[in-house]
C-alpha cells in the first residue's frame, strides 16, 4: 500500500488506499476538491490547435523522424548480411566496405536525430509562448469575482509550472513517442520479412505489455493530476505567507505557517510518490518482459538454425530487431511520466481559459465622454452568493459635483456600492445610471476611464515612482506627473528618496511607508482627472499630520467632481453634501451631518459610540 499520511500540526488526513486518487480528507486551508481526470482526447486536440500553425516545421520534423527511423532499421539488417555474406565466407574486404556503410548509416541517424530535436524545440517554445500569452491575456479579461474565489498562488502555478510541463513534453517527449511508434512499425515489418514464425513467437509477451500498461496508465494520470493540484495549493500558501510576512511576524505565527506548509508539502510529497510509484513500475516491467522475449527468440532461433530453416545472420539480425522492438516500448514507458504530467497541466491551463470573461459591451454601446457626473441608483439589489443578498433596494440620486459620504458599520455594503458603480460586479436587478445612461449599456473602458479610485489597500508596481503615478494616465508628461504629486502633497517625500521620481518601488511599495503609498495613489487619481471620484477609506492609512497636509489638495481635487467618500473619520465626511447611512445592505438614513445628528437615529449612535471615542483617544 502507498505510504500513509502522518498526523502533522494536529491534522490527521484520512488513509490513502491504492487507486482511490488521494486522501479522503484535507485540511481546511486546502480549498477545493481533488481534481479528477477530464477528457484527455479533448485536451490533446486543443494542444494540436496551437501546433497546427507550424505545419511546415512539423512536416520537416516528421520527415527527419522517418529518415532516422529508417536508418535505424537498416543497421540490424546489415549486421546479418555481414555475418552471412562476409564473416562466415572470410571476405574481409567486403566486411570493410559494409562496415563503412554501417558507420555512415549510424552518423546519418545521429545527425537526423539532432536536427529533428533542434526543430522541435523551436516549435515547442513558440507553441508554449502562444499558450502562455493566451492564458495571461485571458486573465486580464476575467471578472474580479474569479480572482476573489481563486488563490493567486494556484493561478501563478498554472501560468508557470503547468505551462513548463507542456513545454518539456513538446520538446522532449513528442519526437521520442513518434520515433518509437515508427520504429515499432518498421521493426515489426522487418521481423515478419525475415521470419514470420520467429516474429509470432517474439510477440507472445506484447499482449501482456499492453494490458498492464493500460491499467497502470489509468492510475498514473489520476495521481499526476492530483500532484499538480497540490503543487498549485502549495504555491498559493507560499505566496500568501510571503506577502503577509509582516502580519505573520507581528502575531508570532511563524510556527503556525511552518506547520501549514509542512502539512501541504507532505500531501504534495505523498501525491508525487504515488504518481511516480505507479509510473515507475512500467520500465522494469518492460525490461523483464523483454528479457523473457529475448530468451524465447534465442531458443527458437537456435533450434531453427540447427534445422537449417534460418541462417546465423538472420538470427543475429532478428535478435537486434527484437531488442529494437523492445527499446521503443521502453522509451514510451519512460516518457509516460512527462506525458501524463503535461496532460494534467494542460487541463489546468485550459480550465482557466474556459472561464467566462467579463461580458462584452453591447453592440453600438456609446462611450462616456465629458460626463458631468450625475449618478443614480434605482431599486438596486445585489448578492455575491446567490440567495444571500448584500444590497437591498438601494435608491440614491447624486447630482453633478456633489460629495456623498457612505457611512455604516463594517460589512454594511459601502464598498459593494462602489464595486457596482465601477462594474467590478454587475447588479442582480435594478438600474445604475451615469448622466442618464445605464452603465451596463456603455463601453466598460470608457466608464472606468471617467472614474478615479483611491482604495484603502494601495497597490504599487515594481517600477519608478514616476511611472506608478503615470499609471493614472499613461499619456501624461513628466511635468503633469510632478504637478499631480505636488497637488497630493507627495513631492516633499519623493524628492527625499535616493533617486527622487526615478526611485524604483520594490515589492508593492515595501520601501515606502503606508502613508507614502497612499499619497502616491492619490496623486495617481489626480493625474487621471476623473469626472467621478471614489475615495474608499483613502486616508485611513495616513497619520493625522499627513492628513492635514492632503486635505487642501483633496478639496481642490473634489471641486467640480462627483465624489463618493467611504470613511470612518468624522473630519472626512462632516462637510459632505449628503451623508448616506447604510446598515445590513439598506439605506436607513440620509441627510447632512447636522440633520442626522438632530434626528438622533442610527447615525447619531455611530457618531456617539465611534467617532467621539476615537477623537477623544487621539486628543489624549
Amino acid at each position: 500500500m502507498p505510504e500513509q499520511p502522518k498526523e502533522v500540526a494536529g491534522i490527521r488526513p484520512a488513509p490513502v488506499f491504492p487507486g482511490r486518487g488521494g486522501p479522503g480528507g484535507r485540511p481546511h486551508f486546502l480549498r477545493g476538491p481533488v481534481v479528477k481526470p477530464k477528457d484527455t482526447g479533448k485536451t490533446l486536440y486543443r494542444l494540436w490547435r496551437y501546433l497546427r500553425h507550424r505545419r511546415l516545421e512539423l512536416a520537416a520534423v516528421l520527415l527527419l523522424v522517418l529518415t532516422g527511423s529508417a536508418l535505424n532499421l537498416v543497421n540490424p539488417f546489415l549486421i546479418g548480411r555481414a555475418i552471412d555474406g562476409y564473416i562466415i565466407p572470410g571476405n574481409f574486404r567486403g566486411l570493410l566496405h559494409i562496415s563503412l556503410l554501417m558507420l555512415a548509416v549510424y552518423l546519418g541517424g545521429a545527425f537526423s536525430t539532432w536536427l529533428q530535436f533542434y526543430l522541435m524545440i523551436g516549435v515547442a517554445q513558440e507553441t508554449v509562448r502562444e499558450i502562455r500569452k493566451d492564458l495571461f491575456n485571458h486573465l486580464q479579461v476575467l471578472p474580479l469575482r474569479f480572482f476573489d474565489s481563486n488563490p493567486r498562488g494556484d493561478l501563478m502555478s498554472r501560468l508557470t509550472n503547468d505551462v513548463d510541463n507542456i513545454s518539456n513534453t513538446l520538446s522532449n517527449s513528442t519526437i521520442q513517442i513518434l520515433s518509437s511508434i515508427l520504429t515499432l512499425a518498421g521493426t515489426l515489418a522487418m521481423m515478419i520479412w525475415l521470419s514470420p514464425l520467429m516474429t509470432l513467437l517474439s510477440l507472445a509477451t506484447v499482449p501482456v505489455m499492453l494490458l498492464l500498461t493500460g491499467k497502470i496508465a489509468q492510475k498514473t494520470l489520476l495521481h499526476f493530476t492530483e500532484q499538480q493540484k497540490f503543487l498549485g495549493e502549495l504555491n498559493g500558501l507560499i505566496e500568501e505567507t510571503i506577502s503577509g510576512q509582516r502580519v505573520v511576524k507581528v502575531f508570532g505565527r511563524e510556527q503556525k505557517q511552518i506547520e501549514k506548509f509542512t502539512t501541504c508539502n507532505t500531501l504534495l510529497r505523498q501525491a508525487g510518490i504515488r504518481a511516480l510509484a505507479y509510473s515507475g513500475v512500467i520500465p522494469p516491467l518492460m525490461n523483464v518482459l523483454n528479457n523473457i522475449n529475448f530468451a524465447i527468440i534465442a531458443a527458437a532461433g537456435g533450434w531453427l538454425a540447427v534445422k537449417g530453416v534460418v541462417t546465423v545472420g538472420i538470427i543475429a539480425s532478428f535478435i537486434n530487431y527484437s531488442r529494437q522492438f523492445g527499446r521503443p516500448l521502453n522509451e514510451l514507458a519512460n516518457q509516460f511520466n512527462l506525458l501524463q504530467s503535461a496532460i494534467a497541466g494542460a487541463e489546468r491551463v485550459f480550465e482557466v481559459m474556459d472561464e467566462p470573461p467579463e461580458a462584452e459591451d453591447p453592440p453600438g454601446a456609446p462611450a462616456l465622454q465629458n460626463t458631468p457626473g450625475a449618478v443614480e441608483f434605482r431599486s438596486v439589489n445585489f448578492s455575491y452568493k446567490k440567495g444571500t443578498p448584500v444590497l437591498k433596494d438601494i435608491n440614491l440620486e447624486v447630482k453633478p459635483g456633489q460629495t456623498i459620504a457612505l457611512v455604516g458599520p463594517t460589512g454594511a455594503g459601502k464598498t459593494t456600492i462602489v464595486n457596482l458603480l465601477t462594474r467590478f460586479y454587475d447588479i442582480d436587478s435594478g438600474l445604475i445610471t451615469i448622466d442618464g445612461l445605464d452603465i451596463r449599456r456603455v463601453q466598460r473602458n470608457s466608464l472606468r476611464s471617467r472614474l478615479g479610485i483611491v482604495l484603502q489597500d494601495t497597490y504599487l508596481f515594481s517600477d519608478t515612482v514616476r511611472e506608478n503615478i503615470r499609471y493614472g494616465r499613461l499619456t501624461a508628461t513628466d511635468a503633469e506627473v510632478e504637478e499631480a504629486a505636488r497637488l497630493a502633497n507627495a513631492e516633499h517625500f519623493i524628492l527625499r528618496l535616493p533617486q527622487g521620481y526615478d526611485t524604483v518601488i520594490t515589492d508593492g511599495g515595501a520601501n515606502l511607508s503606508q502613508g507614502q503609498r497612499q499619497l502616491l495613489a492619490i496623486a495617481r487619481a489626480i493625474l487621471a482627472d476623473p469626472a467621478i471620484l471614489i475615495l474608499d477609506e483613502a486616508t485611513s492609512n495616513v497619520d493625522t499630520r499627513t492628513e492635514m497636509h492632503i486635505q487642501e489638495a483633496m478639496l481642490k481635487l473634489m471641486q467640480g467632481r462627483t465624489t463618493f467618500v467611504i470613511a470612518h473619520r468624522l473630519s472626512t465626511i462632516r462637510d459632505a453634501d449628503l451623508i448616506v447611512v447604510i446598515n445590513n445592505g439598506e439605506i436607513v438614513e440620509r441627510g447632512s451631518h447636522e440633520e442626522l445628528l438632530q434626528a438622533r437615529g442610527f447615525y447619531y449612535d455611530l457618531y456617539k459610540n465611534l467617532y467621539t471615542h476615537r477623537y477623544v483617544e487621539q486628543a489624549s
